[in-house]
């Protein structure tokens, strides 16, 4: 089942020009097309596709399903300021985003199942929720009991650091203590995620 999970994600790292994990990534240098035997063809592209394909990539990124993306969007619009920088801000304060950008986790499905499998803390209380949004001056860590084991021990000596962007300055993280504290609100220049976020506003507001 993981060897199949590993390959839907290839194909759709292809899909939409952007690799999702580690693995698609050397994938997408040798085959840096779209799956399928038309893959290598030019394809034109409608107004309408570009937006979806936008959104599809911001969603794929984030590991969330559409409901979810949806529902943070109708939050994000009735936001003071820009509905996109909004959207984004929103979606980097999930509890599984940030673990993913302190370098303890190398996916953010990986980042998912650390937090569902109660292995966070945050402010010393267990959160299992990956949605759950962290404000700024919250500790978040790996619980004592989970930082032995073996998953841990390699995301506490960096090893994660070769596949990861650096750490947005919004975090201040003590990796060899597996934990890090929400510093402020992300701005959008900050988040490293690959998305055209305007593009995703027009989808939505059409």
């Amino acid at each position: 089942m993981a060897k199949n999970r590993a390959r839907k994600l290839v194909r759709e790292s292809r899909a939409l020009g952007i690799a999702l994990t580690p693995k698609a990534e050397r994938y997408m240098q040798r085959r840096p097309y779209r799956p399928g035997e038309h893959g290598r063809g030019r394809v034109k592209e409608s107004d309408y596709s570009i937006r979806l394909k936008e959104k599809q990539r911001l969603r794929a990124q984030y590991g969330i399903r559409e409901a979810q993306l949806r529902k943070i969007w109708d939050e994000a619009r009735k936001m003071d300021g820009m509905s996109g920088e909004n959207l984004i801000e929103l979606l980097e304060m999930r509890l599984d985003a940030l673990v993913l950008r302190a370098g303890f986790a190398r996916t953010i499905a990986q980042a998912r199942q650390v937090v569902v499998h109660r292995h966070v803390l945050v402010d010393g209380k267990l959160v299992d929720r990956p949605s759950y949004r962290v404000k700024p001056g919250q500790i978040v860590q790996i619980k004592p009991r989970s930082q032995t084991s073996p998953q841990f021990m390699v995301a506490a000596q960096g090893q994660h650091a070769d596949v990861l962007p650096n750490v947005p300055e919004y975090l201040k993280v003590e990796l060899e203590k597996l934990r890090f504290e929400l510093v402020r609100t992300p701005k959008r220049a900050e988040v490293p995620v690959t998305c055209d976020v305007q593009m995703v506003v027009e989808f939505y507001s059409r």
